[in-house]
């Protein structure tokens, strides 16, 4: 039982690396086609880069690491529902709090540096 458990196993593993071979050829006929046809108009250059980009995320999603990635992002809409997004007000807020803020904090080191520029420069004379 174990034999077969690995025998399914293993051939998982070789139709997965075929599958990112398919996916990484893909991505190098892209680039190759879009040097290759560089005479021809960009927008039909970038259709086809965005055609053949398309297959090869469809092919990256039916591996295992693309069927994981598909549902991180699942989960991570999920919980992108479940934020609390401050109001208008809220973000006006708290925008004038940090400008203010930074005002204040440029203005203290502005008179800072006014004040050790000038003793230094008295030092040095």
């Amino acid at each position: 039982m174990t034999e077969k458990a690995q025998g399914q196993s293993g051939s998982s593993s070789v139709l997965e690396g075929i599958k990112w071979l398919v996916v990484a050829a893909l991505v190098v006929t892209a680039v190759a086609g879009n040097s290759y046809f560089s005479d021809m108009s960009p927008l039909y250059r970038a259709l086809g880069v965005v055609v053949v980009a398309l297959l090869a995320a469809f092919v990256a999603l039916q591996t295992e690491q693309g069927k994981a990635f598909n549902q991180l992002r699942k989960d991570s809409m999920v919980e992108l529902r479940k934020v609390v997004w401050p109001t208008r007000q809220e973000t006006l807020q708290t925008t004038a709090i940090v400008l203010v803020f930074v005002l204040i904090v440029a203005l203290l080191l502005f008179v800072l540096d006014w004040v050790l520029n000038g003793a230094i420069s008295m030092l040095i004379g």
